[in-house]
Order: structure tokens, then sequence, then C-alpha cells
């Protein structure tokens, strides 16, 4: 199982995990993020206090993985499947992102 933080600006929004590899997906929305006044991250990932479960990566976060060229040499470079997108989300998390939504590197208290 791997887990990526996902946050909203700097409030963690929630937490999107891969319970197998390349397959079932989750994502569920922090308590304290539901009870906010700020957007779900995504249109197709509205606020709900249940988990978002997939059996392929939502399109909202593979939509944040390089295409083509850039994601091969990034796949090269860092030694991942071009096909493991939850690993190529994760070599990415902790970097700069466009827009409001960043993906981090998972940290348990």
């Amino acid at each position: 199982m791997r887990t990526l933080d996902v946050y909203y600006n700097e409030t963690k929004a929630g937490v999107l995990t891969e319970l197998n590899p390349g397959a079932d997906y989750t994502f569920k929305y922090e308590l304290e993020y539901l009870s906010s006044d700020l957007p779900p991250i995504s249109a197709t990932l509205p606020k709900q206090e249940g988990a978002f479960e997939s059996d392929s990566l939502f399109p909202f976060f593979s939509n944040m993985i390089p295409e083509g060229a850039n994601r091969g040499v990034i796949c090269r470079t860092l030694r991942i499947d071009e096909k493991d997108f939850f690993g190529i989300l994760s070599a990415m998390a902790d970097t700069d992102f466009i827009g409001a939504i960043n993906i981090r590197t998972s940290r348990h208290d």
C-alpha cells in the first residue's frame, strides 16, 4: 500500500491511497477539510465523508502526470515504469505543481 497527501494550497485536503500495485485506489477527504469553506479539489471528487474508490488512478490525479517525452525522461532518470502512474506521482511529490493542488509525501504522525 502506498499513500500520498493531497493539499489545497497549504491545507491538507485528503489522502490518496494505492491499495494494490497498479490497482484499487481510494481518495478520502480529511474531516477538517470537509468542515471548511474550501472547495472540493475537483468537480469529479466532490466533498463527502466516505472514501472514493476506483480500479484505476482517478483521472484528476493521472492528469497531473507529464505525458510523452517528458514522462519518458522522468521515468528513465528515476527508473520508474512508465505505467506506474502512482509511482510517477510519488516521485513528483513535494515538488512544484501548477495550481492550488499539491501532492506531498505522506507524513505519518
